[in-house]
């Protein structure tokens, strides 16, 4: 190194400028990567891509969106999501009794206030689930941050795989899906201004992937991905009930994925079927266009 570069035998400052510039390559790139990989197999993905860059694990895992999971309460039997938001250490905190599995002395838990408002939107967020999904696993965990509180919604609905044997003849465009998931993880961020009005945030990421597979039968199609939106609005509500939250903040969830899946439909699905028309034509289609050349040849031979 230059001489200029070193100081008291410390790290010189052009080598840590050095250093933290190109690991910010490496996460850009490591980012990179991830978001061109299949979503249902991000698990695999990252711990591959930290075996080749063990230095950039807790970037990563900040980062990177894995698919969730659940697990049942011991107290209750009900069934609650598992993610970094009501994880501590080795433990998990259960929304329905406010404890940890397995049992943590000194877990980490909302104050009173939110706890209020963490349970009124398990509630809400349980009807809303069983209207919209028919199915699948809510749950909300509320927590203080600077400036006001957080709450992040999770919803996983997934089916087993379920591989329906076709009937004799039967086309195999026909098939339905044997298998599929969806995740939904949303995050709100709200900050009380002018004394009974609020500025929530949301960030809100959906993974989506399905497979159709018949039995007996070599056709097979498999479609994941993931998008990610954030909005932000100002609402008024109650300061004398912090429940009130869960009303507003539960509209933009409502609103927000309603967004997601007609961009996912149009995104992934429209553009599938753009991408399957370009390299094959379908029988009509080429029929017609046949007909439609046997009419202008017929045509000009009579001019």
């Amino acid at each position: 190194f230059h001489p200029a570069c070193v100081v008291n035998n410390r790290t010189p400052a052009c080598v840590e400028k050095a250093q933290e510039d190109g690991r910010m390559a490496e996460f850009k790139a490591a980012m990179d990567l991830m978001r061109r990989l299949p979503p249902k197999n991000i698990e695999t993905s990252l711990s591959n891509t930290l075996a080749l860059q063990p230095d950039l694990v807790d970037d990563l895992l900040s980062a990177v969106d894995q698919p969730l999971k659940v697990m049942k309460c011991p107290e209750t039997n009900k069934e609650f999501i598992l993610c970094d938001y009501n994880r501590d250490g080795d433990s998990y905190r259960s929304p329905w009794t406010n404890n940890y599995t397995p049992p943590l002395d000194d877990g980490i838990v909302p104050p009173d206030d939110l706890r209020r408002m963490e349970l009124t939107a398990n509630e809400a967020f349980n009807r809303y689930r069983e209207l919209y999904y028919e199915g699948g696993v809510s749950s909300c965990y509320a927590w203080e941050c600077e400036g006001g509180f957080a709450c992040c919604v999770a919803i996983l609905k997934t089916t087993a795989p379920a591989f329906m044997p076709l009937p004799e003849g039967e086309d195999p465009r026909r098939q339905t899906v044997s298998s599929g998931g969806w995740n939904a993880m949303h995050v709100i961020e709200g900050a009380v201004h002018e004394g009974s009005k609020c500025k929530y945030k949301l960030s809100s990421t959906v993974t989506l992937s399905l497979a159709s597979e018949a039995k007996g039968m070599a056709s097979k199609s498999d479609l994941s991905g993931s998008l990610s939106r954030s909005m932000e609005k100002d609402k008024p509500f109650d300061p004398r009930d912090p429940a009130s939250h869960v009303a507003n903040f539960g509209e933009l969830v409502e609103e927000m994925e309603g967004r997601l899946r007609d961009a996912l439909y149009e995104v992934y699905f429209g553009k599938t079927k753009q991408v399957v028309t370009s390299m094959r034509t379908a029988e009509d289609e080429r029929k017609n266009a046949q007909q439609s050349l046997m009419a202008e040849m017929m045509r000009r031979q009579k001019q």
